[in-house]
């Protein structure tokens, strides 16, 4: 048998692959850039703001604008202190209609406030308030978790945003 000597040049491949390895590792298992990243408990906090609900558009699949399954709602609005005299962001998403009889839309929309943007999905219901999931934030909200509270009011031409963030 031949005796083998390690050569610099094999060393350098198996380091690369190794630090491969590692990457490959971080893309597939997240590396903590918001995957389940929390706000430490002090950081925990409550947002309200008042969204006037000013562009939303239904887009009908049914001739003659009938509403049924799969109906789009697209919203552009501007958003508000919770004293809803000074206008602090904007917001902007869709909705799906789930179920007519029921009043069930499904909506994903971003809430731009001053120091970055919240995202918030889930139900949006045409005779009651609701609980949306926040799935994430940037800037100042990177890492963002917790639940948003939406509250009708002036029979839906404005509506309560009121973030719990963990």
């Amino acid at each position: 048998m031949r005796d083998r000597q390690i050569t610099r040049k094999q060393v350098v491949r198996a380091l690369l692959l190794g630090v491969a390895i590692v990457l490959a590792a971080v893309v597939a298992f997240g590396n903590n850039q918001g995957y389940g990243k929390t706000l430490p408990a002090a950081h925990s906090r409550t947002i309200e703001v008042v969204e006037h609900a000013i562009t939303d558009t239904e887009v009908p699949l049914a001739p003659g604008g009938k509403d049924v399954k799969g109906d789009i709602l697209t919203f552009n609005n501007p958003v508000f202190n919770p004293a809803n005299t000074t206008q602090v962001g904007h917001d902007e998403g869709f909705c799906t209609r789930i179920q007519v009889k029921l009043g069930i839309w499904e909506c994903l929309w971003t809430t731009f406030l001053h120091g970055g943007q919240v995202t918030v999905q889930g139900p949006y219901y045409d005779t009651r308030n609701s609980v949306l999931t926040i799935t994430g934030g940037t800037g100042i909200y990177d890492g963002a978790r917790g639940q948003m509270k939406l509250v009708a009011q002036d029979g839906g031409k404005e509506y309560d945003f009121i973030f719990e963030l963990l």
